[in-house]
């Protein structure tokens, strides 16, 4: 007979694992049914529904992780890389987070509109994290002083008009160096 804490462990594994298959499947198409998420995770239905009662709960849940993992990559990168070398490299991230993510953003529809709640609690995470980037690269001269990053996330909101189909990583990097352009000192 399983412990509690193995059967809290074994719920946690579940749910890290139809998170990541609904990623991928959701993201391959806004169309994917719970039924092949949950057989692409290796869990029954009724486990997916334990977790996530509706396709809404664990769309809005796949897109708070993802946006969670943007922001925190900004924190990351500003440990381990010089601040404008963060900057560039979190903006790449932002724009393979766009593309790669075209299928779930469909699913999510008006979820994530603006003005809904959801959209303004995600986008001043990212509107946040891009504040500390910006601030890193103004203390180490590398960006001119006093951006302002809603500004500066409007002016990059070009990568989601990309084709994904097309050849997104060259035109996504010509886009942020006219941007990055303007932000030097």
């Amino acid at each position: 007979m399983a412990t509690p804490q193995h059967r809290r462990s074994d719920a946690a594994q579940n749910r890290e694992a139809i998170l990541a298959a609904a990623l991928d499947a959701l993201s391959e198409s806004a169309d994917a049914s719970l039924n092949s998420i949950a057989k692409r995770a290796g869990v029954a239905n009724a486990t997916l529904y334990r977790h996530f009662p509706t396709r809404g709960h664990l769309v809005l849940e796949v897109y708070r992780q993802e946006v969670q993992q943007l922001v925190e990559g900004a924190d990351q990168l500003l440990d381990d890389c010089p601040p404008v070398d963060a900057l560039r490299q979190w903006v790449d991230r932002l724009a393979q987070y766009a593309m790669t993510k075209h299928g779930l953003a469909s699913a999510l529809g008006s979820a994530t509109n603006s003005g809904t709640p959801l959209h303004a609690q995600t986008y001043e995470l990212i509107v946040t994290a891009l504040a500390r980037l910006l601030s890193a690269c103004e203390e180490a001269g590398s960006v001119r002083s006093g951006l302002d990053p809603d500004d500066v996330l409007l002016s990059l909101a070009g990568l989601w008009e990309i084709d994904p189909n097309s050849d997104w990583r060259s035109r996504a990097r010509r886009l942020y160096d006219l941007v990055f352009a303007g932000l030097r000192p």
